[in-house]
C-alpha cells in the first residue's frame, strides 16, 4: 500500500516515519509513503496557500487551488483521497481495517487553520475523517494517527499477527484484557492467581470475564 501525504510541514511526517516499526515496515515493503509540500503548488510568491473566508470571520482557510494541483501532480496515484476535519466522520478500527483492505493508494490532506474550502470536500475528496470530538492545531497528527492504525493490520508489519486477533476495539464497545509481567508481586501488588498456574483454559476464560468494557461517561473520574 501507498500513502500520500499532502502537508505544509513535511518534516513532521518525515519524522514519524524515520525510526521504529513504521521504518522497520517501510524497509520490508509492506507500505510506502510519499509526501507531497502543498506550497509547491502556490500560485503566490510568498508561497501562501490560505486566505481568509469569503463573509468573513476568524481564522484562515486553505485555498482549493493547491490542493487541486498537488492531487493532479499525483496522477492515478492519488487512489482514495481523505480530508482529516473535525467535521468528518469519526475514525475507528472498522474503518481502519476496510481501508486496509483497499488495493489502491491513499491520499491524506491534512487540515489546518480554521479549515478547508468547501470545494475541496466537494469535488476533490473521497471523503473526510475526525479523530474524534475534539479539535487539534493541525491536521498532520490525525493524517498520522490514520495511517499508523491502518498501516500496522497490513501484512508483514508485526512479526505476530496473533497481536491483532485479540486487541481494543475488534469488538464494539469491548477492550482488551488486563496483562501483567514479571515480577508476580511487587510493593504488595499480586498478579492474578489464574494467570500463574498454567491452565489455559482458565486463563482464556479469566481473560474473556475481565476484558474491560468502553464507558460511555469517561469524565466522571476526572
Amino acid at each position: 500500500m501507498k500513502f500520500n501525504f499532502i502537508t505544509l510541514f513535511p518534516s513532521k511526517i518525515q519524522a514519524y516515519f524515520s525510526e521504529g516499526l513504521q521504518e522497520k515496515a517501510i524497509q520490508k515493503g509492506v507500505f510506502s509513503v510519499n509526501i507531497v509540500h502543498l506550497r509547491d503548488f502556490s500560485n503566490n510568491k510568498h508561497l501562501k496557500v490560505d486566505d481568509t473566508p469569503y463573509g468573513g470571520g476568524p481564522g484562515m482557510l486553505l485555498k482549493v487551488e493547491p490542493i487541486d494541483l498537488a492531487l493532479k501532480s499525483l496522477g492515478e496515484d492519488r487512489g482514495l483521497v481523505i480530508l482529516t476535519t473535525p467535521s468528518g466522520i469519526p475514525f475507528d478500527q472498522n474503518v481502519a481495517e476496510k481501508l486496509s483492505k483497499l488495493q489502491k493508494p491513499i491520499t491524506l490532506i491534512s487540515g489546518y487553520y480554521e479549515g478547508v474550502d468547501h470545494r475541496v470536500t466537494e469535488h476533490l475528496v473521497d471523503i473526510e475523517l475526525s479523530l474524534g470530538n475534539y479539535v487539534i492545531s493541525a491536521g498532520d497528527l490525525a493524517s498520522l494517527c490514520i495511517t499508523d492504525a491502518v498501516s500496522r493490520l497490513l501484512p508483514g508489519f508485526l512479526g505476530d499477527r496473533e497481536s491483532l486477533e485479540e486487541e481494543s476495539h475488534n469488538e464494539r464497545d469491548v477492550l482488551e484484557y488486563p496483562q501483567y509481567t514479571k515480577p508476580s508481586e511487587y510493593n504488595g501488588w499480586k498478579v492474578p492467581e489464574v494467570l500463574l498456574g498454567g491452565n489455559h483454559a482458565a486463563i482464556e476464560s479469566w481473560r474473556k470475564a475481565n476484558r474491560k468494557k468502553v464507558d460511555p461517561d469517561i469524565t466522571r473520574n476526572l
